[in-house]
């Protein structure tokens, strides 16, 4: 009784061992079609992804998108006309 089980056990394992491994390698086939370059994909904290931006940097954005024309354009984007 204890034996079968065992084995019942193992094949249970093995069959979503097999399925997973699949799975993956299909998902891995569907992602480097769409990109020439095979990309890695790991999980990162939010918080280490981020660089904090010092106040002077943030006006310099802000210089820089009023003279190339990107906060006209996300004005008239968001007033709806």
């Amino acid at each position: 009784m204890k034996v079968s089980m065992i084995v019942l056990a193992f094949a249970a394992f093995a069959a979503f061992a097999t399925t997973a491994s699949a799975y993956a390698a299909n998902s891995v086939d569907v992602n480097a079609g769409a990109n020439d370059v095979q990309q890695v994909h790991q999980w990162a904290p939010v918080q280490s992804a981020q660089k904090i931006k010092t106040r002077a940097e943030v006006r310099q954005e802000l210089v820089r998108a009023e003279k190339d024309g990107q906060l006209a354009a996300l004005n008239k984007l968001y007033q709806g006309s």
